[in-house]
């Protein structure tokens, strides 16, 4: 990881230091930190984190709190509902079915049904099963820096998670959809790698279930292009006998602007399409939105049930959350702050084409390639990231080698906000770049 915690390294206070090695002792080896020196943060609101000593941080990375850390309709919410029921699925109540009636609205009319889970791994995991019930078959396809989950089927589907775990033996990974890796056009040339691996997965005796992406591949570097260009990969899979997995986790809820799910900025049709973490606003609620046809065999085959999958709790919080999005204008207010926001860094990319390259975004989504004599430069983007840190700005960085600043703010960010950022990022570039 470019954006991690070396132990024994960073400047952390002695309190901090106690509670690194509490963490090893109490947690484990597996679990990592986010930058050179961790943050210690004890509250969040709107835009803003804040650590022990009252200091704010302008959170430009966690699109979980995606209306604002704390936003008080939906603690309020949370607090109402925990406080008269707190059950599961198998008792009738109206809020699940208030919400998901609402939810549903959101979609295209063919995607009639939606499954309660509490984490958009699950929710994959799940379109898995589903996907092998209706299909017949077990072979899945992915992006070569994809990140669908921590199950182990959805690990085995989670490429950026690295070789020792991904890709499972069902598994056929291809190019991202980045002009590097079809330079005769990504719609023909993914839609192509789509038919090679459905071909791959038939030597291996495996039919194909599913095609899984995350609509603006975040993981993969941001990959937009011009949308519509993932509608022929769609009809290659289905023309193979198997399902398309819109993998909304981080795209959905409004983020990328112009639209409340990405797929819909291709113009396509999932068979299903996952949701996770925007869903709750922090709460653990998640879900798997299908096609009444699609989810038919498993339904007669087999029981679902997940105790605490759209509990009292989750489906209050989540309605509220729904309502917030809608009702503060959010989905808009991502496509006008976002398009300000991308012009910003690109001006700033003018002025640092040494260190600077493409800009991409869609609403509050964006990414910046980080480059040194135009090749992906991951250490320059680690340092620009803690660069970031040690501004208080929080941001990560993602793609194949780790070069590619992600940049995925609460949905409330405003202009002022970007401006703070630009300011801090050009500061940070002239500390490394001294003229």
């Amino acid at each position: 990881m470019v954006n991690a915690y070396t132990p024994g390294k960073g400047r952390l206070s002695p309190a901090d230091e106690t509670l690194v090695a509490r963490r090893t002792r109490a947690l484990g080896p597996a679990y990592r930190l986010f930058y050179e020196t961790p943050v210690h943060l004890v509250r969040g609101q709107g835009v803003w984190l804040y650590d022990a000593q009252g200091n704010p941080w302008l959170d430009c990375y966690n699109n979980v709190a995606c209306v604002g850390h704390c936003h008080p309709r939906v603690v309020e919410a949370m607090a109402r509902q925990a406080a008269t029921l707190a059950t599961h699925t198998r008792y009738l109540h109206d809020g699940i079915l208030d919400y998901a009636e609402r939810l549903l609205e959101t979609f295209p009319d063919p995607l009639g049904h939606v499954m309660f889970t509490c984490t958009g791994s699950e929710a994959n995991d799940l379109a898995y099963r589903v996907a092998r019930a209706a299909t017949g078959g077990t072979g899945v396809i992915v992006t070569d820096n994809a990140y669908h989950g921590v199950t182990l089927a959805t690990a085995q589907m989670s490429m950026s998670i690295g070789p020792a775990v991904a890709p499972g033996p069902e598994v056929i990974a291809i190019p991202a959809p980045s002009p590097a890796n079809y330079p005769g056009g990504i719609a023909a040339g993914f839609a192509a790698a789509v038919r090679t691996a459905c071909a791959a997965l038939r030597d291996k005796g495996l039919r194909p279930a599913m095609l899984i992406v995350d609509t603006v591949f975040s993981s993969d570097g941001l990959w937009l292009d011009t949308p519509g260009f993932l509608a022929p990969a769609v009809e290659a899979i289905r023309a193979e006998g198997g399902l398309f997995l819109a993998d909304e986790v981080q795209p959905g809820f409004g983020r990328t602007g112009g639209s409340m799910w990405g797929f819909q900025r291709h113009g396509i049709l999932p068979d299903m399409v996952s949701l996770g973490k925007p869903m709750g606003n922090g709460y653990p609620v998640a879900g798997l939105v299908l096609r009444p046809d699609v989810i038919a065999e498993f339904g007669a085959q087999a029981r679902y049930f997940n105790t605490f999958g759209g509990n009292a709790v989750a489906a209050a919080v989540a309605m509220e959350v729904l309502r917030v999005i809608q009702d503060e204008g959010l989905m808009h207010h991502a496509e006008v702050t976002g398009a300000a926001f991308a012009e910003g860094l690109r001006k700033l990319a003018a002025r640092h084409p040494e260190t600077l390259g493409d800009v991409r975004g869609a609403g509050l989504f964006l990414a910046v390639d980080i480059l040194q004599d135009g090749a992906p430069d991951p250490a320059a983007a680690g340092r620009i990231v803690n660069g970031l840190r040690d501004r208080r700005v929080l941001i990560s960085a993602t793609g194949p080698q780790g070069n590619i600043l992600k940049i995925r703010p609460p949905l409330p960010f405003s202009t002022s906000n970007a401006e703070q950022f630009l300011s801090a990022l050009g500061a940070v570039l002239a500390e490394h770049n001294p003229a």
